[in-house]
């Protein structure tokens, strides 16, 4: 089992791998805009693999949460189930 990584704020109640619209209503009405930073973070490639992505999905979520200098987000992690 690989683990996946969200990005979220110390204050947002909601689990976004669980409740997902919950979880982002609650960063757009602070106007947090995470899955934006995210996206703006994040470099991608076309031929990058789903491992790969990943990957940069966590080095981007580390870099924002290096550089948050008013301390708002944290990375939560959950174990992603292979299918046999």
């Amino acid at each position: 089992m690989a683990s996946v990584c969200c990005l979220t704020t110390f204050d947002n109640p909601f689990d976004p791998f669980e409740q997902f619209v919950d979880w982002w209503l609650f960063d757009t009405e602070k106007g947090y805009d995470t899955c934006g930073l995210l996206a703006r973070t994040v470099k991608s490639a076309d031929d990058s693999t789903e491992k790969e992505e990943y990957e940069e999905i966590e080095r981007a979520i580390d870099a924002i949460i290096q550089n948050d200098f008013m301390n708002i987000y944290k990375k939560v992690k959950k174990q992603e189930k292979k299918a046999s």
